[in-house]
């Protein structure tokens, strides 16, 4: 038993760095989109990408853009760009590497996005935004069907 442990290679998870690579918001018809009734639609589009940095470290960008419409005016729309820094020893295995990356790394990521998207909503003079929780592990399994999918097209 204690052979098969010393024969697994030990991942190692480091978060260098976070931080907020970009962001945007606009709120086009101000200030008459606060004179009328307020029943907000929004939709989240959500974009996640990774560049290899050296041997062990990733960037990782994680896209969040909600658009808001009040009936058939847009409200407001904000973009985060939220980024992260991680070093990743101990994964050969490309699909564990992609898994991280995709999936795992935009978790992390999360909280702070969702955090800055809250904070500008209510900058712009707007009722709070929390948005719910996402299944990244779900998207990035989507993610991966879809791609199977198109190569299974082709």
């Amino acid at each position: 038993m204690a052979e098969q442990q010393a024969e697994q290679p030990q991942v190692d998870f480091v978060i260098q760095k976070i931080y907020l690579k970009d962001m945007s918001f606009e709120a086009p018809n101000s200030p008459a989109v606060f004179q009328g009734e307020w029943s907000p639609e929004a939709n989240i589009e959500i974009n996640t990408n990774a560049t290899k940095l050296d041997d062990n470290n990733h960037e990782v960008d994680l896209t969040l853009t909600v658009t808001a419409k009040s009936k058939e005016d847009n409200a407001f729309l904000v973009e985060i760009k939220q980024t992260g820094i991680f070093t990743i020893n101990g994964v050969d295995d490309q699909n564990q590497l992609g898994h991280l990356l995709g999936a795992y790394c935009p978790s992390v990521l999360f909280p702070y996005a969702r955090e800055a998207i809250s904070s500008l909503v209510l900058r712009g003079g707007f009722p709070e935004l929390t948005l719910a929780p996402i299944n990244f592990d779900m998207l990035y399994m989507q993610s991966l069907q879809q791609q199977a999918d198109q190569a299974t097209k082709q």
